[in-house]
Formats: structure tokens, C-alpha cells, sequence
């Protein structure tokens, strides 16, 4: 059955756009506004929010785009990491690269990119180097001297006024990055003291979409904000300064509420008179809340991406890339509205799956993954491993051969296909395993495709696999992840291995 919609796009185009265009015009028309949040392909929010466009922030910058400039910024640190953006699992600079590539297909230009906090890292200094020569312009912001405790400092020509000032004649400049903590709240007040040292008396405001401020604090939307970002330990609270100033209840998230009496301070410090936000939610353009068409589809919803990131902060612990304070915060968001893992409708399908390869295969060592994949009529379809394919590969294959009514008896990998396959990998490149992974399995099945119509029909059924909701009981393996990423699927996994090795590559 179709996904029952929560969320209503043209609303909130037509409001958020208002309430940004009268932000510019309550600050002399120029403001510098902080975009928060995932840019392109917020598949968090879409969700959350079902009926949500994981690019409607595209999509609202396309309205306002005759009126503004983007700054991309990026944290020097987080390229010298190699920090990676989980939904896509690229690195942030690639990330970084790859927004300017989807702006520039929109018809969007980026004014440029701040590289913040930069300290002369080599990975950073590459970077800069290969945009330069891509004759992007890249800014470098230092850390400000004085932050956070010492505004005389931090307001002066040896804090923001050591940084470069980035000319732009547009009335809104908005101020973007891939992921949290990338400098842009810096970049920001770094123009603003530019500014204001040449007569201009622009402002600043924030662009967040999450936590919704005119929902309820234990709101399901709200609090899968607060799973999503249980690993960094942010979390929401009533904002008090708006209580105490209004005598109104909003919610926002820790980290604004605690920076925000500095961040006045720097205000009223860069412009010489009192600040115009008496609270953090003052400061916000969010019109998330006002969009939403029905509040128990998204309360479901929510409830939902729980149970996902339950999943995926267990497997992000069994790697050793999570902390069990992380994994145990998750599991109380589980309790607190009466979830257990088994209510994501393909787990106990996927491990009915393993269960019945494993009783099939008495005698016979191995380890058994079974993969359910729930269609957008409500079918569960069900794959395992053989000496063959993969679980994904069985499961997508089950899945395509249903959607295109093919019937189970037709072969759509033909044995000289198979073989082929089978004799590169171990008879020429020296693998262990025969086995083909989904983007293998994906490869092969184009190929018989030339010559099999079952095959074709087949194949033309994988875009309807788009947001379906998949369950593995085992992790899997970096061609399963990257095929299933592809064909965008909602994933979620067992936080067990497919295989005793401990490299898999």
C-alpha cells in the first residue's frame, strides 16, 4: 500500500521562503543565514516526515537564488580525518565536492568555500589546492582567538577581523557545510564584523530543521532528532530563554541554548547596541512544524527511525565506531515509547530466513544471513546466502522476479554466467570467496539481461525498490552496502558479521 504522506512541500516552500525574505528585510537587507542540517538528500527528514522531498532545501533555494550567494564551509579537521557522511559513505570533502556538483546542476553557483579552523593540515592544504585549480575560490578562517571566553578579543581585528573578508552584493548569503561543527555559526559572525567596520548593519539567523521547535519536546519527530545525533551527545530541552522571555514553550537543542549568552554578547558586542534575539529559538526561520498534514503518520514514522538507528548504532558499536553510552541512549528512547527491536517489520522475517538455511544446511559450517526486504504493498520477500549469492543478492533477485511476476523456476543468472563469474574471481584474481555480492550479483544480471527477457523485465523492476524497508542479520559486506545504497533502500542489520575474517574487503 503507498505511504500515507505526513508532510506537505508546497506549504512549506511558500512559508519558509516568506519568513526568510522578511528576515533580510527586518536587517537592512543583507543577511548572513546558517543552514543547518543535511542540504541535498536529507533522507533523515524525508523519514520522519513522510511526503518529505529529501531536496526541498534545494528547491527553496532555487526561489531565493537571485537573491543569494552560498558559502560552503568545511572544518580543516574533519578533512584531516577523513570524516565520513554515514547515508552516502564518502569522506566530507568529497561530500563538499559533491554538493557544488549538485548546486551546479540546479543552475546554483557557490560563491566559494571556507576552509575553518585551518591550520596548515596537509589533507586540508590538498584540498584547497585542488579547488583552487578548479578555479573554485576557497577562503581560510583560522580559529578565532580569544573563543570562547574573552569577546574583547574574539570581536577585535586579531579575532574575526584576522580573517579574510568574503565580498557579496547579494541581500542573503547563505552559509552551508557537510555535517555538524563545520564553522558556519563562525563564518557568519566573522562577515558580520566586516560589516558592521564598513557601515553595513546586515544580521544573522539560523535555518535548522530539527528539533521542530513548535512540537512537543518528547514529540516522536523530536526525539528521533535526538537518536540521530545521540553519537555527538546533543539533546533537546524547552528553551528557556524563550520561556523566560515569553512566557512560551519551544524546544531547541542544547548546544544553541548553551552558546547563546555568548552568542548575544558577540551580537551586541559586533553592532554596538542590543541584541534584536532575546532567545535561541528568536534566532531560528524554521517553518517545519506548520508543514506537517498529519501528526500520527509522522509519529510512526518516527517511532520507526528508533528502531533504525537502534540497529545501526549496535553495528556502528560491534565495528568500533560507537560507544555503548551511545547504544544504551537509543535503547531507552526504545522503552520510553514501548518499542522493541522486533516492531521494524522485516527483522524477524530476515532471521526466519537464516534460521531455515541454517536447518536446511544440518552438518554443515557456515555462517547462515538471511535479508527481508518489505515492498511498497506491504509483501515481505525473503533471500539467504548460498555457495552462490550473497543474502542482498538472493533478496534484491526474490524481490525483482516477484515484482516482475516471474516465475520462481526461471533462472534470471544462467549457469554460463555463473561460471564466468565464479572462474574470474578465483581462477584469475585469487579470491576465497565464489559467492557474488549485490553489486557483482547487480553487474551479472545486466549482462544476462543482453539475452534473457526475463532477466530485463526483471531488472527494470529495481527502482521500485526505493525507500523499502530491509532487514539483514548480518552486516554486510562493503559490495552488499554499496549495491543496496545505490538501489536507496532503507537498510537496518544484525550487528553480527558474515564472516570470520577479520578483513573483508
Amino acid at each position: 500500500m503507498p505511504e500515507r504522506k505526513g508532510f506537505d512541500n508546497q506549504k512549506y516552500l511558500a512559508e519558509q521562503t516568506a519568513e526568510i525574505l522578511e528576515r533580510v528585510q527586518r536587517f537592512n537587507n543583507k543577511l548572513y543565514l546558517e543552514f543547518g542540517g543535511k542540504l541535498l538528500y536529507d533522507f533523515h527528514a524525508a523519514r520522519v516526515l513522510p511526503g518529505y522531498d529529501p531536496n526541498v532545501k534545494i528547491r527553496l533555494i532555487q526561489e531565493l537564488k537571485e537573491k543569494a550567494d552560498i558559502l560552503l564551509c568545511i572544518f580543516a579537521g574533519d578533512i584531516e580525518r577523513k570524516k565520513i557522511r554515514a547515508d552516502f559513505g564518502i569522506t566530507y570533502d568529497s561530500d563538499a565536492l559533491k554538493m557544488i556538483d549538485d548546486l551546479r546542476a540546479c543552475g546554483i553557483e557557490v560563491r566559494g568555500v571556507v576552509i575553518t579552523r585551518f591550520e596548515n593540515q596537509p589533507a586540508a592544504t590538498l584540498f584547497k589546492n585542488k579547488l583552487e585549480r578548479r578555479h573554485i575560490e576557497v577562503f581560510t578562517h583560522r580559529y578565532t582567538k580569544g573563543y570562547p571566553t574573552e569577546v574583547d578579543l574574539i570581536v577585535s581585528d586579531e579575532g574575526y577581523g584576522a580573517n579574510t573578508y568574503i565580498q557579496s552584493e547579494r541581500p542573503l548569503v547563505i552559509v552551508t557545510g557537510p555535517g555538524p561543527g563545520s564553522g558556519k555559526l563562525a563564518t557568519c559572525l566573522s562577515q558580520l564584523y566586516h560589516d558592521y567596520r564598513r557601515g553595513i548593519q546586515s544580521g544573522y539567523a539560523k535555518f535548522e530543521t530539527f528539533p521542530i521547535w513548535n512540537l512537543p519536546l518528547k514529540h516522536p519527530v523530536n526525539v528521533a532528532y535526538e537518536a540521530a545525533t545521540a553519537d555527538i551527545r546533543d539533546f533537546n530541552l524547552i528553551d528557556p530563554f524563550h520561556l523566560e522571555a515569553y512566557g512560551k514553550m519551544s524546544v531547541n537543542y542544547n548546544r544553541d541554548v548553551e552558546a547563546f549568552p555568548l552568542l548575544k554578547r558577540i551580537l551586541e558586542r559586533i553592532t554596538g547596541g542590543p541584541s534584536f534575539y532575546r532567545s535561541p529559538t528568536d534566532m531560528g526561520v524554521n517553518r517545519a512544524g506548520f508543514a506537517i498534514l498529519d501528526d500520527a503518520v509522522t509519529q510512526e514514522a518516527s517511532k520507526q527511525e528508533l528502531i533504525r538507528r537502534y540497529f545501526r548504532y549496535r553495528c556502528e558499536y560491534a565495528m568500533g565506531f560507537a560507544d555503548r553510552e551511545t547504544v544504551q541512549r537509543v535503547e531507552l528512547f526504545l522503552k520510553d515509547f514501548g518499542l522493541k527491536p522486533e516492531d521494524r517489520s522485516v527483522v524477524e522475517p530476515a532471521r526466519m530466513a537464516a534460521q531455515e538455511a541454517r536447518e536446511q544446511e544440518k552438518g554443515n559450517e557456515g555462517i547462515y544471513c538471511g535479508a527481508a526486504i518489505e515492498l511498497s504493498d506491504g509483501t515481505i520477500i525473503t533471500g539467504n546466502n548460498s555457495p552462490l549469492l550473497h543474502a542482498a543478492s538472493s533478496l534484491v533477485i526474490h524481490a525483482i522476479k516477484h515484482l516482475a511476476d516471474v516465475p520462481g523456476k526461471i533462472k534470471l543468472l544462467p549457469e554460463y554466467i555463473t561460471d564466468a563469474v565464479r572462474n574470474l574471481k578465483t581462477g584469475i584474481l585469487n579470491e576465497k570467496s565464489v559467492s557474488l555480492d549485490l553489486e557483482e550479483a547487480l553487474i551479472a544480471l545486466s549482462v544476462s539481461s543482453t539475452t534473457n527477457p526475463a532477466a530485463q523485465l526483471a531488472l527494470e523492476k529495481l527502482k521500485e525498490l526505493r525507500d523499502c524497508e530491509i532487514h539483514m542479520t548480518h552486516i554486510p559486506t562493503p559490495g552488499d552496502e554499496a549495491g543496496l545504497r545505490r538501489l536507496g533502500v532503507r537498510l537496518t542489520s544484525d550487528p553480527s558479521f558474515s564472516s570470520k575474517n577479520l578483513f573483508i574487503s
